[in-house]
């Protein structure tokens, strides 16, 4: 250990004016068998800080495959090895300057044990959530409606939200806000994601109910409903496909649904597209506008990120192009847009691409990034900066 002589006399090789400095000296020194693998550390922002000060946890999600991920309870971060130039010793017992009280006026020696040191560092990125194996795993049973009398019904392939949170890399509230944007839902304590027949099925009885009565798409009351179509559906489906299609609201003590005229348009016009590979445009806005109740009214602008007019046919045609669907990792995103389109203009390529976006990030900057542009007659278009394999 070294005295309070050798220290003096090492500021003064270093040509270092004992006044200048603190009256505290730590010394350093290694305890026993201290390894580098011992410890890994985590660069943790302010937000970050106050979510562990305050008790909560973060958690480590990631299969065997997959690159692992930290989720908060609200958030993704990616985890990233940064390597540095300068060794980081972990020193438990020892004090920052903002924490040394004494004023002393003499010098003193503090003898401190190395606990630990490392030579990078966990660097964390806010980044997007994983979403897409989540409905991949649902779709291995989806929920096809009540099992027939004398049919057993799969219990293979299900998932709870424990399980879920085990192998899907996202946050706990992002993951519950995507159950809710796939119109997923709990059943028997399971999380499942109805059939898309079956879910076509519960929501043309709504609609058909809503005509047949002659109420208000606006107005739709839960109890009449639930009366009505019990005899059909389980309750709970009934009221599980108002809450995905609608918005509940209470009047004169009573529940009602405002049936949400964008989302039951885009899911009759999904029934329509699923079983032709095109369609053609005239034709299909013709029986669109037909599928849906009296008083809503169909508009193209429903269907962005679900399907995609080409214009440049004869005549026109509209495909279902989900952007669900599509690849999640940037670079496979665009390959395969380009893949399907050789050229594409920003208002049809924006909602097949504004979910890769970062915080701060525009769909403008992407496309700068992973496209080319070019004018043709008189219209920016979009084309891929490398050949892409047909």
């Amino acid at each position: 250990m070294r005295t309070l002589e050798e220290v003096q006399a090492t500021l003064e090789i270093a040509k270092l004016k004992e006044e200048d400095l603190l009256s505290t000296v730590h010394c350093l020194s290694f305890g026993d068998n201290v390894s580098s693998a011992d410890y890994c550390l985590m660069e943790l922002d302010e937000t970050l800080c106050k979510h562990i000060e305050s008790g909560e946890s973060l958690v480590i999600r990631g299969d065997k495959d997959e690159r692992a991920v930290l989720c908060s309870s609200d958030k993704t971060y990616d985890l990233k090895i940064a390597d540095t130039s300068n060794l980081l010793l972990l020193v438990p017992s020892c004090r920052t300057p903002d924490q040394l009280t004494d004023n002393q006026d003499s010098t003193h020696v503090v003898h401190t044990q190395i606990w630990g040191f490392c030579n990078s560092y966990w660097e964390l990125r806010k980044q997007r959530p994983k979403l897409k194996k989540l409905k991949k795993l649902l779709m291995e049973n989806p929920y096809e409606g009540p099992a027939i009398r004398g049919q057993e019904e799969n219990i293979e392939n299900r998932h709870t939200m424990e399980d879920l949170l085990e192998r899907i890399q996202a946050s706990e509230e992002e993951l519950k806000t995507h159950l809710e944007t796939i119109h997923a839902c709990q059943i028997d304590g399971y999380w499942r994601v109805l059939d898309f027949d079956y879910e076509m099925k519960l929501l043309g009885h709504v609609t058909q109910l809503v005509d047949s009565e002659s109420w208000s798409f606006n107005k739709v009351p839960l109890h009449s409903s639930l009366e009505e179509l019990a005899p059909l559906e389980p309750r709970e489906m009934i009221e599980h496909c108002l809450n995905c299609y609608g918005e509940r609201y209470i009047e004169s003590g009573e529940v009602f649904y405002a049936l949400h005229e964008d989302r039951v348009c885009r899911g009759l016009a999904l029934m329509l597209l699923q079983n032709a590979v095109k369609f053609n445009l005239k034709e299909f806005q013709d029986v669109w506008q037909q599928s849906v109740p009296e008083g809503m009214s169909t508009r193209l602008e429903q269907l962005k990120g679900v399907a995609l007019v080409d214009r440049t046919s004869r005549p026109e045609t509209i495909s279902l192009l989900r952007v669900e669907d599509l690849p999640e990792d940037t670079v496979d995103r665009f390959n395969h847009l380009f893949s399907l389109r050789e050229k594409w203009t920003e208002d049809d390529i924006t909602p097949y691409i504004q979910d890769l976006c970062g915080e701060k990030q525009t769909t403008g900057a992407l496309l700068t990034k992973y496209a080319r542009s070019s004018m043709q007659n008189g219209v920016k278009i979009f084309n891929s900066r490398r050949p892409v394999a047909t």
